[in-house]
Parts: structure tokens; sequence; C-alpha cells
């Protein structure tokens, strides 16, 4: 009796009990799929509150409709991503890296062709931009070659190779000219490379590279003058027009009248009366603070931290080194783009048009983080095999 009871199978239960502690579907990381989705719909409140009430847009409706369509496109490439082993998209991270490029070349020769600047091809329905599916492909090729030299040290012949699978997505993001997503780009490499074991003078190596390329583009006239106009306002910003620094002033503004707990959802005057232009995509921070104050502001750096963790913590369980080096790119990757969104509202950050993660309106870029972080979640589900 006693031996029949304890040879029987256990019941379905809730879930899938009867898979192997090891099954994929019984490691999905909760807290941070639960972080993430908590940032979107923060996000979609966000993007509604900037542009309901701008009197240029004759439907009121019209941004927070679109992403909240992009929010269940980006959920759905997330579960394709995560379904499938880390390991298969290593294996085709070369044929996406190629189509990355060759994007990216298209996308520099239509800029030419038109004699104006592109950074995304516009279909009509959603704007394209190849800078953040170099995010993906460009991450994914350098962990997969990375992983290939099973040492605890970066040879300087891999390091090189690293350098030219970096460099040449980087430099198109350059020229388009797209500053913001060359340096997430580059941030990614160095998270990367310090992880994987690189030499601290490679670092310093890559820094300097990264340097001299954006000095070369602002030499070469490759940078638009805006973007100029901006590195100033950041530097000497009594030596510039007042209109330079005119959107980052109000969102510094907005940030600090919404005290401790903010002034309401809707009721934000700098927020809803189009003082601030373009702040569903640049500045869903400063509309954070004015709505929601000190506490608003504390909560979504709080899940954005959350995040942090939960990769950090998925790269050390992680059962090889490709998974820890994407964890690793990942991680550095939304760090680097809220220290520098969150920074620019602050008005220590140079505006480079960097989104907020999760918060800000725009299709690519919510498809692409939640790809990334379809990739950690593919780690974390079979770190046991």
């Amino acid at each position: 009796m006693t031996a029949s009871f304890l040879s029987r199978k256990p019941d379905s239960g809730l879930g899938n009990i009867k898979a192997s502690p090891a099954d994929p579907t019984r490691n999905i990381d909760w807290v941070l799929m639960t972080a993430q989705i908590l940032l979107t719909v923060i996000g979609c409140f966000i993007v509604f509150s900037t542009t309901w009430a701008r009197p240029a847009f004759s439907d009121e409706y019209q941004f927070v409709t679109r992403q909240v369509v992009f929010a269940i496109m980006a959920f759905l490439v997330m579960i394709v991503v995560m379904s499938a082993d880390y390991e298969f998209w290593k294996d085709r991270a070369r044929s996406l890296y190629i189509i990355t490029i060759v994007s990216l070349i298209f996308l520099v020769l239509l800029g030419v062709a038109s004699g104006e600047d592109r950074i995304s091809f516009d279909l009509g329905v959603i704007n394209v931009q190849p800078a953040e599916l170099a995010k993906f492909t460009t991450l994914l090729m350098l962990a997969a070659f990375l992983a290939e030299e099973r040492s605890e040290e970066v040879s300087y012949a891999r390091f090189l190779g690293g350098l030219i699978i970096v460099g040449i997505p980087a430099v198109l993001i350059i020229v388009q000219p797209d500053l913001g997503s060359a340096s997430v780009i580059v941030s990614i490499a160095m998270g990367v490379l310090l992880v994987a074991g690189a030499k601290i003078r490679y670092i310093f190596l890559i820094s300097f590279l990264s340097v001299a390329t954006v000095a070369a583009a602002f030499l070469g006239n490759f940078v638009n003058s805006y973007q100029v106009s901006r590195i100033r306002a950041l530097i000497s910003p009594e030596a510039v027009d007042s209109s330079d620094t005119y959107q980052a002033d109000n969102a510094m503004r907005a940030l600090g009248t919404g005290g401790v707990w903010g002034k309401g959802w809707l009721k934000g005057p700098l927020t809803t009366d189009g003082d601030i232009p373009v702040m569903w995509a640049d500045f869903p921070f400063a509309a954070v603070g004015e709505q929601f104050g000190l506490v608003g502001c504390a909560a979504v750096l709080a899940l954005l931290a959350i995040c942090l963790v939960r990769i950090w913590r998925i790269a050390h369980l992680s059962r090889d080194l490709l998974g820890t080096y994407v964890c690793a790119g990942v991680f550095v990757m939304l760090l680097w783009q809220t220290f520098q969104n969150v920074g620019m509202t602050l008005k220590i950050m140079p505006v480079t048009g960097l989104p907020l993660p999760f918060i800000s309106y725009g299709g690519s870029g919510l498809i692409v983080y939640f790809a990334m972080f379809g990739l950690v979640q593919s780690v974390h589900m079979r770190r046991m095999r």
C-alpha cells in the first residue's frame, strides 16, 4: 500500500507539476517578467497623459492605442524568443547580424540619396529603426563569438574580432546620425568584454576609439547642428540660445514641481499643455515626476532596479559563458539607457533621444527590449540542463 502510494505519479495540480524540475516551463523568472510588465503598463499611462491634450493630435487615444498594440506585439516576440533555447539564437546570430548591417547600410544610402538624415524605415503603420535591432543582434553575435574561446581571459585576437563586430554597426549608426543608439552598442560591448575577462587596457582602447569616432563624426560634419548644440548646452548652457535648452529646462521644472506625491494623473500642466516637445518619447521621467512626484519616480526606478538585480542573478546562474555574456549585455544596456534618459532629465547628461526602457513611446525599442528579456528568460529557464 505504502509502496503503491509512493510510486504513484503526482496529480496535475497547479500548472505543470508533472514536469521535471529542469523543464524550462517551470523555471520562468516571474519576478523579472512582472517587473517589466508593470513598467510597460506605467509607460502606457504616461504616453496617454503626455499626448491626450495636445491640440496637434486629432485623436487623443492615437499614441496610447499604438503603444498598447506595440506592447502586445512585444510580449508575443518575447514568448517566441524565450520558447527557444538561446543556443538556437546563437546558431543564427551571424545571419541576423548580417541582415542588420545590410539594413543599416541601406538606410544610410537612402539618407544620402534623399539629402536628409534617416534613422528609420517608414512602413506606414510603424517606423522600423535598424539601430534598435542592432542592439539585439550585435549582443548576440558578440556573446556567441566570445563564448567560442573558453578561457578566463579574452585574447588580443579575440578582442580585435569583437571590436570589429561592434565597430561596424556603431559607425553606421553614428553616420545616420544617432549618437545615443551608438553609445548603447558601445556600452554593451564594454560590459560583455569586461565580464569575459578583457584586460583593462583593452577597455581603455575601446573607449578611446569610441571617443575618436565621435570626434571624427563631428569634424566630418556627420553630426547635425542640433546635436552639437545639445552637447554645448550641457557643457556651457550660458553660451547657447535659450531655445537649445528649452526642452531640458521645462523637463527639469516638471520634475521639480511634482513634490513628494505629485499633482495627480492628467493634472500636470507642463505634461498636458505641450510645453515639453516629444515628452512621451524623450522625457517621460519628467511626466512621472510632475504627476506622481518623488514617490512615483522612486517606484519606476525601483522596478528597473529589480530588473537589474534579477538579470545579474540569472547571469550567475547561467549554465555556460554564452548565457552569462548575454545577461551581462542586457544588464549594461538597461543600466546605461536608464542612466542616460534620467540623466538628461536631470540635466547631467546631454539630450540624446535615448528612450527610458519600457516607459517611452516607441514600437521598435519596446519590441527589442522584450526580445532581450526573452533571451534572459531563456538563459534562466534552461540553467539546469
